[in-house]
């Protein structure tokens, strides 16, 4: 096999997302997830997610990989903040070898607070953890200013 630039996005053996993938926010402890909008098709020559959380306000679509629904509709916040965590919480923990993907509609607002979120698991203060994703993911993650809230309370 070549240099890791010659291998197929799909076929990298090491299961993880490379920095340089789109959407890919590397958290402090080097954890990688993939921030997504699924309004926007996938690449087909993106890889796969190995688990995602879909943060919809309705069931998503199948997909071919494992995945958890939680209700979060758009502009708002989760339905269940105590199923929001424990979600969270699993995202941080599979990333750690897997390729794990938090995506909402449009990828910025839903997604941008749970890529906040995963940030203060990560160890990031909960002030700085919105600066943070703006920084490494999408200058416009957070929409609304009960995200950045609910950020700030995150723990």
């Amino acid at each position: 096999m070549g240099e890791q630039g010659d291998v197929p996005a799909g076929d990298r053996a090491d299961g993880r997302w490379h920095e340089g993938d789109p959407g890919v926010l590397r958290l402090p402890s080097g954890r990688l997830v993939r921030g997504r909008g699924l309004r926007r098709p996938l690449d087909p020559a993106a890889p796969v997610p190995s688990y995602a959380v879909y943060l919809l306000g309705h069931q998503p679509p199948p997909v071919s990989w494992e995945f958890r629904w939680l209700e979060w509709p758009d502009f708002r916040l989760p339905k269940d903040r105590a199923d929001a965590r424990a979600a969270l919480v699993e995202v941080w923990e599979r990333a750690a070898d897997e390729r794990v993907e938090v995506a909402c509609g449009g990828g910025r607002g839903r997604t941008g607070t749970a890529l906040a979120c995963l940030a203060v698991l990560d160890g990031v203060p909960a002030g700085e953890a919105v600066a943070f994703v703006r920084a490494g993911y999408d200058r416009r993650a957070v929409e609304t200013p009960w995200q950045a809230r609910y950020v700030r309370r995150f723990s």
